[in-house]
């Protein structure tokens, strides 16, 4: 099912990307952002229902100046400045109990869209990321804040300069995907959520879900094997 994955990703497909059942238990549903459109957008959150975010490669991440938001918030809180929340909001260690930090970075807009949370706003957005995350690769010197602007309705995703060895995360596993299937490594991940319960779709029930529409499931242990015996190589480790 890994290979199977790689070509969807490669052919501009959606696929369902299921962590680990020792870490979130949850499927994401995920498509190369550089392939995003506004129905795309609209299945995921009719489908999916989790939060729409952009994963990017780590190289990218670093050349474009995204922090991490918790640190945005640890320096504010440090500044002087009246801002005593920030000390109450700030990841603390231990938080999160199935992992040591979140890879949120910046939410925001393309600086061409409007409101920015229509699925035609959020799609330009985000295949813009893509394609800034390109150019990125290319040329250190591209501005961010000249085409993107934040706050806005599209959560970046920093993915770990070690992928997989650093962090076992959705984020990760998409960008080993990503990078397998030669497609831009920005990646948009949406989370399988069960509007009956209250929780996340069950495995079994993400993989009727992939069945039915004719989707590719792969699982994280899979991506994990093919990274471990490839070593898909991350262009922010040296």
């Amino acid at each position: 099912m890994t290979l199977q994955a790689i070509r969807a990703l490669a052919e501009g497909k959606a696929i369902l990307l299921y962590d680990f059942d020792d870490r979130e238990k949850e499927t994401d549903l995920v498509i190369a952002a550089e392939f995003i459109t506004p129905r795309i957008v609209y299945q995921m959150r009719k489908d999916a229902g989790g939060l729409i975010c952009v994963a990017i490669d780590p190289l990218a991440c670093r050349r474009l100046g995204l922090p991490y938001f918790s640190d945005i918030l640890m320096e504010a809180a440090g500044s002087g400045k009246t801002l005593p929340a920030l000390e109450l909001v700030s990841e603390k260690a231990g938080d999160i109990p199935y992992d040591v930090r979140s890879s949120f970075s910046l939410w925001v807009n393309h600086r061409k869209t409007y409101t920015g949370i229509t699925d035609a706003d959020r799609s330009l957005t985000i295949r813009e990321l893509a394609a800034i995350t390109a150019e990125s690769l290319k040329d250190s010197k591209i501005k961010f804040g000249d085409r993107f602007r934040s706050p806005g309705h599209v959560p970046l995703l920093r993915t770990a300069p070690g992928l997989l060895r650093d962090r076992r995360g959705q984020t990760e596993l998409s960008m080993v995907l990503a990078k397998a299937a030669g497609v831009i490594p920005a990646t948009v991940v949406c989370e399988m959520l069960n509007g009956e319960t209250g929780q996340a779709l069950s495995k079994g029930d993400a993989m009727s879900y992939a069945a039915a529409n004719g989707l590719a499931f792969v699982e994280g242990r899979d991506v994990e094997a093919l990274f471990r015996g490839t070593i898909i190589s991350d262009q922010d480790s040296n």
